[in-house]
């Protein structure tokens, strides 16, 4: 079912001047995204075998930001960075450090995500946290309790992971029963990206398993903050995608995919990117999606720590409401 296919994206429009830029990263090799690559894996090891054994606590924190930034750079893989082979890029990220989420069912759910038409359909949009108002209508006060506390940051971080894990498992179970064969081999490929990461705790890591398992929880919750708003209702497309402004460390750990209008009009552009050509059209951008901007990360925290930004059902479904 799609009916928000109001507006148009114009990401495909790019000048000249965009494609030399792109055609000017690819040359270089992305170089950045290795390193990066390469130091995430380091203080993940690092934390689990070395930092583990004199600090728990810092190795906990180490491990979710390691894990966080592992996931920023597995979406990087799946838009075709750091290579131009989709091979290389899945085997630079196979190792699952969060666990939750096979790699070839992130590629095929962020790229259908990406047709910026459908963005926040409950049904198309696989991505979103709206639901069809006449699916909300039903659903039993303590069902609507808890979908109104994950809206609140603070609900968001803390049972949206265990929240959005539920509903993305049920649904991949519904298509495995269904025989959706790609489905299948996208879990089948997940055990031994799992496997490694096991084997590596169990085997060669000094953490404690207890201390391990949080810090992936954390770390999936550091990416719901990256997530919370990325996208709201609107009848223009464009105006439907974010910008927040922060240039701290966030803006590493997520690369850049807090200037999240510049990435979905531009999605094959590398992370390293987007601060330069945001910066040289700045005014464009925030035109286009019309002012949807954050200046940083601290005042969506002070905003929505305990109050929705949105709420749960699509308020531009026929008969949405808001209560």
């Amino acid at each position: 079912m799609t009916t928000l296919r109001v507006g148009t994206s114009n990401g495909d429009t790019m000048e000249d001047r965009q494609a030399l830029r792109a055609a000017e990263f690819k040359r270089f090799a992305e170089w950045p995204t290795l390193v990066v690559l390469g130091l995430t894996y380091l203080v993940w090891a690092a934390a689990t075998v070395w930092v583990a054994t004199w600090s728990v606590p810092l190795a906990i924190v180490l491990c979710a930001l390691a894990g966080a930034q592992h996931s920023s750079l597995t979406h990087e893989a799946l838009h075709g960075h750091p290579f131009r082979s989709d091979v290389l890029n899945a085997a630079l990220v196979f190792p699952a450090l969060t666990m939750a989420v096979p790699y070839l069912r992130f590629r095929d759910t962020h790229l259908a995500h990406h047709h910026d038409e459908v963005l926040t359909d409950p049904y198309d949009d696989p991505e979103t946290n709206y639901l069809d108002p006449a699916i909300w209508a039903a659903l039993p006060a303590w069902r609507k309790a808890l979908h109104r506390w994950n809206n609140t940051l603070a609900g968001r971080l803390i049972v949206g992971p265990i929240l959005g894990q539920i509903a993305f498992m049920r649904a991949d179970w519904l298509l495995i029963r269904q025989g959706e064969k790609r489905v299948i081999s996208a879990w089948l490929w997940h055990i031994p990206a799992v496997g490694i990461v096991v084997w590596w705790m169990l085997s060669v890591a000094q953490m404690p398993l207890w201390a391990w398992a949080l810090s992936v929880y954390l770390s999936l919750s550091i990416l719901k903050l990256r997530t919370y708003l990325e996208h709201q209702a609107h009848d223009r497309t464009l105006a439907r995608t974010a910008i927040v402004e922060d240039c701290g460390i966030l803006s590493i750990l997520f690369l850049y995919n807090n200037l999240h209008v510049v990435h979905h009009m531009h999605p094959g552009l590398p992370w390293y990117a987007l601060p330069r050509i945001y910066a040289d059209r700045r005014s464009e951008f925030l035109s286009q999606n019309e002012g949807y901007r954050y200046g940083a990360y601290s005042e969506i925290f002070r905003k929505y720590l305990f109050r929705a930004k949105d709420p749960v059902p699509h308020p531009l479904y026929p008969d949405g409401h808001q209560s």
